[in-house]
This record gives C-alpha cells, structure tokens and sequence, in this order.
C-alpha cells in the first residue's frame, strides 16, 4: 500500500501531464504520476503533428533519442468538392534546418517515451490505474485521489488534472462540467503502411521531409470538420474530424465520412496499395477560449485537452497541452517554494501565467471562430467549397466561350447561391471573428 504523501498527484500521462510531472519532478517535488493505460501513449494510436519549440524548452537534446517521424517542409490547404479540389501550399527549403521545427510523430511510441523522461526525472510512474475520485477534507480540500487499486487511498499536495477532454473525475467531482456536443470533435484515423520510398515519391520527399495536408469542403457533408493527411517515414496517417452536435443532426457516422474521404479522388492515388493496420478514434476540444473552465481551485488544477486548450484554427493541441502543463508546474513549484498552501488564492499564480502566455492570446484572438463555424457551417464547409470548385473549372476550361462571360458567370454563381448580402455577411462575420 501506498503510505506515503506527494507534493503532487498527476492524473494523466499524455502531453499535458507529463510536462507537468517533468517540471516538477526536475524541480525537486515529490510527484506521483497516474494513467489509467497499460502505458503512456497506449490509448493513442494515431499520428500527430509534434511542435518542437514547447519540448525542446522541456527537453532540450530530445532530437537525439524521441521517436519522430518526418520534419515538415510543406503545409498544403485543400478545398474539396466531389470530385475536385482548390489548392495552397507553401513549402521552403528553410524548413530543412539544423533544428526543425514540426514533426510527424506516432503518438503511441512519443508518449512512451515521454514517459520515460519523467521517470528518468525522479517521479513515480504507476500504469494501468484508474482515479476513481477525488479525496477531500473535511473544509472541501482536495488533499489526494482514489484509484481502482488495494494502495486506496492515495494523498498529495496538489492534484493536476491532465485527464483530456472527456475525462470523468473533474466532471464527477464538479469541478467542470461534461463538454457539450457543439464544443468537441470526434476525429478517426487510419495508419495507411506502405514503403518508404514509395512514400517520398508521392509526395514528392527527401530523406526525412514530411508534408501535412489539411482539407474542408464537402467531405465533411456540411458539418464543421475538416480532413488531415500526415506522411509518416513507412506509413501515412489520413483522417477526418467533426464537430460530435453536427454527428447527432445529420445522423452521419464517422467512419462513412472517413470512407469517402480516402475515396476522393485527390487522396486515393496517395494511398492506392497501402495497407492499413491501425484504426483510432478520439475527441478534440473545439470551443476554444469561451470553453476554458475554471482552471483551479481548492487543492487542484486542470491542463490540456482537459482545460479546452486548443487552437481549432491553427491545429495546435499538443504545444498548447505541453505549455499549460509547464507553466501550472513552474505556479506550483513557486508556491511551494514559499510554503504556501495550494489554495485557490495561491493557485490563481497558474491561471495570471498562462494569461500571459500565448495560450490564452492566441484562443482569446480567436474566441467567436468556433461559434461562427458551427453556426455557418452549410456555407464554409459545403456551398463555398462547390462554388470555388466550378469557378476554378471555368477559369482553367478552354471551351471558346469569352473570358468576360466567364467572370459573369462565376459572380453570378455565387450571388445566386448567397446573394449579395450574405456574401458580404459571410465576409464580414469572418473577418469580424478572425480579428
């Protein structure tokens, strides 16, 4: 049985937790991590997008041993209709850098290792444990965690809540509520396995270069979502995410959406003869700054995917999930430096440095997107996408008819679809919430 009592109980061993139990480990606390999976990273089998600025402030030599991937050189932009799709891509040969700065990674292998650098940091790792609830004394404190094991009980200073977006023990304990449909994505992916080399040439790849693309349009079937294609060294991850309210309107299924997508013919030919071996499916907080909850209070803290930590416009989730987690360890080092009770007066440190970061500016800069996007989502996600698609047909189609007819049409087209005022509202309302 576990007798003895932490300075800190970590619930959760995916990014945010364990750059929280890093710190404080490196710090000198006496921390006690918890994951309910056999081990770190073994719920995730899917790939993920890995930015290097967080971790390396964590672990500065982490390119000599984490597992990665592919460096990314190429970011491309899709808008897709049935049959087509409009482009952007930027690619540069500054990306081939001494240090990059993105990476592809498997996140079953990365948290794995993750892990391990935890360990290597002096704090108590323990797999395969449920926190079944909180434990409180007698003034509401929360002073340490139950869990599904004969240890029982367990106690600690502080506990942080790293549990992700759907975890239940902040939930069950008040602390938050459940996330709403229209506030989280169901996202499914596929590990598509085929030869390296195979890999490089279509997509057009040196040695360890990546490339990601991103899409919208009507693969989504009108609803906020959008797809996402990693090229991984042996094996391409490709996927497709909406929002969970636009699931339960439409009465689409995941896995339909993600069949027409490795359909489509702008991705099949990138993965013909491939063979896929892995299957996932996860939730991704999507409400972005209005769906932050309370981030602290009587003797604990939440981080990550758990506090709503992600940047849906810009794809960032793990950077923000690793940021949250160092900085509510560095509040927490700082109020124990000073003997202070980690009470909500004194946990209320974590919440003005994360304030000051650009966690919360960025989601503040982008508080009405994910509103707008739900709200409007038959005209991004399925009107627009089609109109841009015929339009560009028109534009690069030589049938003898006149240019000038041509551009009539086009504008015609959209006016028809949206009419002048509501091109100009769509305008106005996205560029009114993108500021």
């Amino acid at each position: 049985m576990i007798e003895e009592k932490f300075d800190a109980i970590v619930v959760g061993a995916g990014m945010a937790g364990n750059a929280a139990a890093l710190t404080m480990a490196e710090g000198g606390m006496k921390v006690l991590q918890l994951e309910r999976g056999e081990y770190s990273g073994s719920k995730n089998v899917q790939g993920a997008i890995l930015y290097a600025d967080m971790l390396e402030k964590l672990v500065p030599d982490f390119r000599e041993d984490a597992p990665l991937e592919r460096h990314l050189v190429e970011q491309r932009f899709w808008m897709m209709d049935d049959r087509s799709h409009t482009g952007l891509h930027y690619r540069s040969e500054d990306f081939n850098e001494e240090k990059p700065n993105r990476y592809t990674i498997i996140r079953a292998q990365f948290d794995k290792w993750f892990s391990q650098k935890v360990r290597e940091a002096g704090a108590t790792v323990l797999c395969e444990t449920t926190v079944t609830e909180l434990v409180r004394d007698d003034s509401g404190k929360v002073i340490g965690v139950k869990a599904d094991r004969r240890d029982g009980e367990i106690h600690g200073d502080i506990v942080v809540l790293a549990e992700g977006v759907n975890g239940m023990l902040g939930t069950r304990a008040g602390l938050r509520e459940r996330p709403k449909p229209e506030k989280v994505a169901l996202a499914v992916k596929e590990m598509h396995f085929l030869p390296r080399e195979t890999i490089e040439a279509r997509f057009n790849l040196r040695g360890d270069e990546g490339v990601v693309i991103e899409a919208v349009g009507t693969i989504s079937r009108g609803m906020t979502g959008m797809g996402f294609i990693y090229a991984n060294k042996e094996c391409i991850s490709l996927g497709i995410g909406c929002l969970v309210a636009d699931f339960q309107r439409t009465g689409e299924t995941p896995y339909g959406l993600l069949d027409r997508f490795r359909r489509h013919p702008s991705v099949a030919p990138l993965i013909e003869g491939s063979e896929v071996k892995e299957y996932s499916a996860h939730l991704i907080p999507e409400g972005g700054f209005k769906a932050i909850p309370q981030l602290y209070g009587n003797g604990w803290v939440v981080i990550g995917d758990a506090a709503q930590l992600n940047n849906t416009i810009h794809r960032e989730g793990s950077n923000l999930a690793m940021t949250s987690g160092q900085i509510a360890a560095e509040a927490i080092l700082k109020i124990k430096s000073r003997n202070q009770p980690m009470i909500p007066h004194n946990l209320v440190l974590y919440k003005k440095m994360l304030d000051e970061s650009f966690v919360i500016k960025d989601l503040r800069k982008y508080k009405d997107m994910p509103a707008l996007m739900h709200t409007r989502s038959q005209n991004f996600f399925l009107t627009y996408p089609q109109l841009v698609s015929k339009a560009m047909q028109n534009f690069v189609r030589v049938d003898g008819t006149p240019k000038i007819d041509k551009e009539k049409l086009a504008l015609k087209s959209f006016t028809n679809a949206r009419s002048r005022s509501g091109l100009f509202g769509d305008a106005f309302r996205l560029v009114r919430a993108w500021r």
